[in-house]
Formats: structure tokens, sequence, C-alpha cells
């Protein structure tokens, strides 16, 4: 699978703590403490990223076009996004948000558009 089509269906999952859709599915949210033990130093055939490293992975989503946001005053309304967002912050973990217009959980067609640069 795709860098992309991997992080949709990860965020299509209920499996994984460490990044959740975000603003009505528009953004991916990542709580990068949690995404290291969860996702990133799996080995075998639980390893779903190539890299064991947060700074590659970042550097993966900007290669496909996905943008850091600022998340002042940036709140989901649905409330499984915000008690998803209100756990990461209590736990005093950053929260990475990201955003790529063609990458967005009502619109799964749209992968084929998301290429690496």
């Amino acid at each position: 699978l795709s860098f992309p089509r991997k992080l949709w269906k990860m965020l299509d999952s209920d499996r994984f703590q460490s990044v959740w859709w975000s603003q009505g599915g528009k953004y991916v949210a990542i709580n990068e403490g949690l995404f290291r033990e969860e996702v990133l130093v799996k080995e075998g055939p639980l390893r779903i990223f190539r890299t064991q490293k947060m700074k590659s992975f970042i550097r993966q989503l900007q290669k496909y076009g996905f943008r850091k946001v600022q998340t002042d005053g940036l709140r989901s309304a649905s409330l499984p996004e915000f008690l998803a967002e209100e756990a990461a912050a209590s736990a005093h973990s950053q929260v990475l948000h990201y955003y790529n217009p063609i990458f967005s959980r009502d619109h799964p067609h749209l992968l084929e558009k998301c290429r690496r640069r």
C-alpha cells in the first residue's frame, strides 16, 4: 500500500489511539509520543511504515502534500474527536495536526490523487 493509503487505513481503524481524524475528518491529528510507541517502534509483521523516526515520518507527510496546522483554538466538533484531543492534552503529549486538501475521511476515492512530490 502507498503511504497515504496506509495512513488513511490507520485513521479509519479503531486499533490506533495515537492518530485520529480531527475537524470532521479534514485534519490528521497525531499524538507524537504515543505514535512513536504504538506505530514507529514496531518491527516485523506489525511494522506499518518503513521508518522508526518521527522526523522521517513527518518528512513523508510533507512529501505527500501535508502541511502542519497551528492548533490555536482548533477544536473538533464531534465528541469522539474532542475526547481524543482532550486525552492527549491531559497526558501532556504534543498533538500535531496536518492538513492536505485532497486527504479527507469522507472522500477516500481521492487517495489516488495524493501523490508523492
